[in-house]
């Protein structure tokens, strides 16, 4: 959770301040009389989102590719789904 500071105390302690946001990954809401005007945290933080997003975004682009060749090179009458079902009841037919 985020601490409140004022403006004032942010200005007389921002050395201390920022080094507490990139070593201890604070967070800090900045008020102004009182009312929330702005948010300090540490970048990095929205940096690896942005990294992490992209991975995820390469990684399901990676699995529509392979899906559509799937597709493309399908040669059964079944789908997938069929087959996959045969295969599970026959696995529990051989354990009784």
């Amino acid at each position: 959770m985020a601490k409140k500071i004022g403006v004032r105390e942010l200005k007389n302690n921002a050395s201390k301040i920022v080094r507490a946001v990139r070593e201890e990954r604070a967070e800090y809401v900045v008020t102004v009389h009182g009312e929330p005007v702005a948010v300090l945290r540490p970048l990095a933080e929205e940096q690896e989102q942005q990294e992490l997003d992209a991975e995820i975004a390469a990684e399901i682009a990676e699995m529509k590719q392979l899906a559509k060749e799937i597709t493309a090179g399908w040669k059964s009458e079944k789908t997938g789904l069929e087959i996959l079902e045969e295969d599970r009841q026959a696995s529990f037919e051989r354990l009784l």
